[in-house]
């Protein structure tokens, strides 16, 4: 018998200490191949991680961040069944078409999540704005998070 073991989640609180020398473990090390180890999936953690109680765990091959654990609000997609590198954000109702509508070469329709109105943010061009896509991480997590974490990001 062989026994299995699941994948490393790292959870993320404000009392985290830095692992690794200072910095968080690579996504290389986490899906055990090494093919992620970029600057895009390392701004795209640091923005993620940045929120409350934010869960990384690899979910169909690719890093993934979950609000609490519970449901998933960005993965990363490095030529994830097409020819890009992005990141597959949950997007607040009506947003996916505005911002596909707006600027098509940085934003588009991701396949399989698509359809529940996740919007897809190209990383793969030479003038991604790292500030709009730290907003839009931002949104993605507010359109999935519970009202508790919701209160953490928002404390009165």
């Amino acid at each position: 018998m062989v026994a299995s073991r699941a994948a490393p989640v790292h959870r993320c609180r404000a009392s985290d200490t830095a692992r690794d020398g200072g910095s968080l473990a690579s996504v290389g090390t986490m899906a055990g191949d090494g093919r992620h180890a970029t600057d895009a999936v390392s701004r795209v953690r640091e923005a993620c991680l940045s929120l409350p109680d934010v869960r990384e765990r690899v979910s169909h091959g690719e890093p993934t961040w979950f609000a609490g654990g519970g449901k998933a609000f960005a993965m990363f997609a490095d030529h994830h069944h097409d020819d890009r590198v992005a990141v597959w954000v949950a997007a607040p109702d009506g947003a996916q078409g505005r911002l596909v509508d707006d600027d098509p070469d940085h934003y588009f329709v991701p396949p399989y999540v698509g359809g529940r109105g996740w919007v897809g943010i190209r990383l793969d061009v030479p003038d991604v704005d790292w500030d709009r896509v730290g907003q839009v991480l931002q949104d993605a997590y507010r359109t999935v998070a519970s009202r508790t974490l919701l209160r953490l990001l928002d404390p009165p």
